[in-house]
């Protein structure tokens, strides 16, 4: 339910609704004070309740109107927030004019390798590190991570480059510990619809990035995200990871048309993943391409100074010299579109 005030109305017949609202057991939050006042109720109530509601509601001096959400998602929707969120990373901002690219391992795999490939990356002009610590493998003999020391390392390479670093929380309990080095909680493909996970993120001041089920829909995406943002933690960022289909040629497909879709539902900003999209590493320039020309406002890629050694996912990580490449070939697209990528340091 979404109640506007009239303009310019008194304080008073504000206070008057929410009153009403509180009564019925309901928090109105305000979604804009100015020029009109602006409400909004999320929770579930009954048709019945919501008839009583809106023509108690209606009644009441200094309001205008009463509308309902268009779809079950809420604080996460655009007719909550008409403008985009955005989410503060160092000294960068997702969701502006800026595009953010993330870059690292799939896996941390030892100090020195991580080091030095935060290093190349920052010369190349990354804006944030990505790397796994704790890592979920469809098979159980698979590397999977170096825990709190991966961590401590990704911590490191962030005092030495400056840049924040993304990481991925598998369980709702590891939240406090992972949140303890990183600069932004990942939440993988497989925990998307982990509602203890989203809630333990949601009470957390990190931001976080929300990664689309490999077989979920836009819609359950957005639920989500909502799981997060109603816990009260608004610093959500969605990521376009690639969703299963028939097609074997790539080890997923790059839902491109997420992009524009998700800015007509939300003000949450989007990433997109190629790397795990293409599962190629040929085709990850492309991809990520595309999909800054599609309006992303971040990208993440994998990137290994030896990807045939690497432990974890390395026929998609680029090779650093490819990922400068492609840094160089986004700006000239970032430009096309009217943002901008990180500068490259003197």
């Amino acid at each position: 339910m979404v109640i506007t005030m009239q303009p310019g109305c008194p304080k008073g017949d504000v206070a008057k609704v929410i009153s009403v609202l509180r009564k019925a057991g309901l928090e109105p939050r305000i979604i804009s004070p100015d020029p009109q006042v602006v409400l909004g109720v999320v929770e579930e109530i009954s048709p019945a309740e919501a008839e009583r509601l809106g023509k108690e509601v209606s009644g009441l001096s200094g309001v205008d109107e009463i509308t309902n959400f268009e779809k079950s998602w809420k604080l996460v929707s655009k007719s909550f927030k008409p403008e985009t969120t955005q989410v503060q990373l160092g000294s960068m901002t997702v969701g502006g004019p800026e595009v953010m690219v993330a870059a690292g391992p799939c896996a941390v795999e030892s100090r020195e390798n991580f080091l030095e490939t935060a290093g190349l990356l920052n010369q190349a002009g990354a804006g944030a590190l990505r790397g796994g610590a704790f890592k979920p493998r469809t098979s159980p003999y698979s590397f999977r991570g170096m825990g709190e020391e991966g961590l401590k390392i990704m911590a490191e390479a962030r005092e030495i480059t400056g840049l924040p670093i993304v990481t991925e929380v598998l369980t709702a309990s590891e939240v406090e510990l992972v949140a303890r080095y990183a600069d932004v909680l990942q939440i993988g493909t497989r925990n998307m619809q982990n509602f203890a996970l989203l809630e333990a993120v949601g009470e957390t001041d990190r931001p976080v990035l929300l990664k689309r089920g490999m077989m979920a829909s836009i819609k359950e995406l957005l639920l989500s995200a909502e799981y997060i943002v109603a816990r009260g933690n608004w610093q959500v960022m969605l990521c376009e990871r690639g969703i299963r289909t028939f097609e074997t040629e790539t080890r997923n497909t790059l839902d491109l048309s997420a992009v524009p879709l998700l800015k007509q539902y939300t003000h949450l900003p989007v990433v997109v993943d190629p790397s795990h999209a293409a599962g190629k590493r040929e085709l990850v320039p492309a991809l990520a391409l595309a999909a800054v020309a599609a309006g992303a406002d971040g990208i993440l890629v994998e990137v290994h100074p030896t990807p045939e050694k690497a432990l974890s996912d390395g026929r998609q990580s680029l090779r650093p010299e490819q990922f400068s490449n492609m840094m160089a070939d986004l700006r000239k697209v970032a430009g096309a579109v009217g943002r901008r990528l990180r500068e490259i340091p003197a």
